[in-house]
């Protein structure tokens, strides 16, 4: 109720009883077309915005979210977006809110495939999603739009889609900045190395990851054309004595090495062997403050992080849900997350869980 303008005022203003007002509000049958129509006038000219916090609060209706996102271990990025939206959940718990996670193999559309349509068989209020490849996820997007359930993306920007929202970087921005980041330290180099992760021999990398090597490669068009970028693929299902085979030649083989790059979070692949074989010239830049890659940034394998914000992503993408389906608030759609670059002297003071 505004605190403003009362039933009592409403009904003045329309000329009918209190109670009339009060069955209009709360959509109640045995009202006249007549009074209905005087009281909506009344609502119109006072301006009157029904209080939707008090009115979810009283309704004590159980609102079921999902996440859909990758699968991934207990130490990757995506935990601290999981932290993240049960946090919301429990900040929330007075709307009766919850959100459950399933997960699906990354580059695997029949397991994506799967996972919604599970989602849809459950018919959620609302649904955080992490993108697999566009076409497929389109069919899942177009699905809930069908059916009027907002959905929000992480990770990947994609417009096209028609989200209720999005949380993540600007990712062309992001490794734009990353680049300058690197060459700072890096401007008398002839080559820097640039790691991926593969299966099957493919590209395994997010959109958000594509699109920042993209904002990389234009930095060093712009500004270093004449170092050389060497790409070196790590498989996905590969064990660690097999990346050390793998980066012990390519070291091996590339002296002048001494820089490297991945727009994952696996830096602490490359940083590990650095570590190990004690070549102390030699580091790597990366993503995300996961326990690995802090470990070996205050140990100096990697040079800097740049941090995504996962767990405020993760709260942020419920906490939009629950504004939107519950409390019925308008939601600002494109919601850049801050490009945060850490390096071992203020990585202790980076908050992963601060909202």
């Amino acid at each position: 109720m505004n605190e403003r303008i009362t039933i009592k005022d409403i009904a003045e203003r329309a000329g009918v009883s209190s109670g009339t007002v009060d069955r209009v509000l709360h959509n109640r049958p045995n009202v006249s077309k007549k009074a209905l129509a005087k009281v909506k006038a009344a609502l119109e000219e006072m301006n009157y915005e029904p209080n939707a916090y008090a009115s979810a609060l009283a309704s004590n209706k159980r609102y079921e979210f999902i996440c859909l996102m990758p699968r991934h271990d207990s130490e990757a990025y995506w935990s601290e977006v999981e932290e993240g939206q049960k946090k919301c959940c429990e900040a929330r718990k007075d709307f009766n809110v919850h959100i459950n996670h399933l997960y699906y193999v990354r580059n695997d559309v029949k397991s994506f495939q799967e996972q919604y349509e599970r989602i849809l068989d459950s018919n959620p209020d609302g649904v955080a999603i992490v993108p697999s490849k566009l076409d497929y996820t389109r069919v899942f997007t177009d699905e809930l739009h069908e059916r009027n359930i907002p959905f929000v993306l992480l990770d990947s920007y994609l417009p096209d889609l028609r989200p209720l929202a999005f949380y993540g970087q600007d990712s062309f921005a992001s490794g734009y900045f990353a680049a300058k980041m690197l060459m700072l330290i890096a401007s008398k180099e002839t080559e820097i190395m640039l790691m991926k992760q593969t299966l099957d021999g493919k590209n395994v990398a997010s959109k958000q990851q594509d699109n920042r090597e993209v904002g990389f490669r234009h930095y060093m068009t712009d500004h270093f054309p004449d170092v050389k970028i060497n790409t070196l693929d790590l498989p996905y299902q590969n064990t660690k004595k097999q990346n050390q085979v793998i980066l012990e030649k390519y070291f091996s083989t590339h002296p002048k090495t001494h820089h490297c790059i991945t727009m994952n979070s696996k830096a602490h692949l490359v940083g590990d062997f650095l570590l190990q074989t004690n070549r102390r010239n030699i580091q790597i830049m990366g993503y995300d403050m996961v326990e690995k890659n802090a470990r070996c940034l205050n140990e100096g394998s990697i040079s800097f992080i740049i941090a995504q914000h996962g767990y405020q992503q993760g709260y942020y993408s419920v906490d939009a849900l629950v504004r939107a389906v519950v409390l019925k608030r308008n939601v600002t759609p494109v919601n850049y997350m801050p490009i945060e670059i850490l390096a071992r002297e203020n990585m202790a003071f980076y908050r992963r869980t601060q909202i």
